[in-house]
Order: C-alpha cells, then sequence, then structure tokens
C-alpha cells in the first residue's frame, strides 16, 4: 500500500487532508499532511517532510503539491527520489479522493490514477433553465409575434 504526503501553503494542505479523511475515514495512516507555513524556512520545512515521510511507515509515497515552482513544491522536489517516492503539482480533491482509492496500486500507476482524477474532476457545469427550456435573451421576440 502506497502511502500520500500532502504538501502546501498553511493551510491548503490539512484542509485536504481533512476532506479526504470525511470520505475515507479508514485512511488516516496513510494520508499525511503539511501546511508550509509563510514565515517558516525552506530547510525546516523539508526537515518535517522526512519526518512525515519515515512515519508514514510506507514503502512508497506519492506526494502533491499545490504550485509548481512555490515553495511548498521546492521542499518537495528535495524530498522525493523518483523511485520510491514521486510529486505531482496541482493537487485537488478529485485528485486525493481517486489516489486513496486506489492506494494499493503500484506507485506509477497511482501517479496516472492521481493525474486522472485531477483532470476529470474539473468540468464545466452547465446551468439548466427550469424544466430544461431554452433560455431566451430579454430582447428576443416572443415566438408567436409575427413579422411581416
Amino acid at each position: 500500500m502506497n502511502g500520500i504526503l500532502i504538501v502546501a501553503h498553511a493551510p491548503l494542505a490539512s484542509a485536504l487532508r481533512a476532506c479526504v479523511l470525511h470520505v475515507f475515514p479508514d485512511a488516516a495512516d496513510a494520508v499525511a499532511a503539511l501546511d508550509v507555513q509563510p514565515n517558516m524556512p525552506p530547510e525546516e520545512s523539508l526537515a518535517q517532510a522526512r519526518i512525515l515521510l519515515r512515519q508514514s511507515g510506507q514503502r512508497q509515497t506519492l506526494v502533491v503539491t499545490d504550485v509548481f515552482g512555490a515553495t511548498p513544491c521546492n521542499v518537495a522536489q528535495r524530498l522525493v527520489d523518483g523511485v520510491n517516492s514521486k510529486l505531482l503539482t496541482g493537487v485537488n480533491l478529485p485528485m486525493l479522493l481517486r489516489t486513496v482509492s486506489y492506494r494499493h496500486e503500484s506507485l506509477d500507476a497511482l501517479v496516472s490514477r492521481a493525474m486522472i482524477g485531477a483532470t476529470q474532476g474539473v468540468i464545466q457545469v452547465a446551468v439548466t433553465a427550469p424544466q430544461n427550456q431554452a433560455r431566451r435573451a430579454p430582447h428576443d421576440q416572443d415566438l408567436r409575434d409575427h413579422q411581416q
């Protein structure tokens, strides 16, 4: 079974973990979170991340961060080795829910599942009109009006 470590700007990592545990309360041991504080030196964040990685007890870990190039991502890049731990950025809740659901698969498969969950979770939702009727602009003429 794989571990999942969320490294993000405070308080996002803890908030995402809480959402995941709301849906999967049995995943508490598999999901860890590190909220990177704005005034915390990167070396301190890295030390905390290493502790969380060791404490997870998992052989392999997927590390996810919020924004590429930001401090949490830079810390995570120094943490992962590319073999027993891999890194994805752009974390969102659908990504995490998919990841937790498939945490028993190989780390490479988990990376793929996470990316699919992240992208499929972004959907433009159409606004439906009452009784699924098409909306008409207010300046449109009534369909019963005839012009000649």
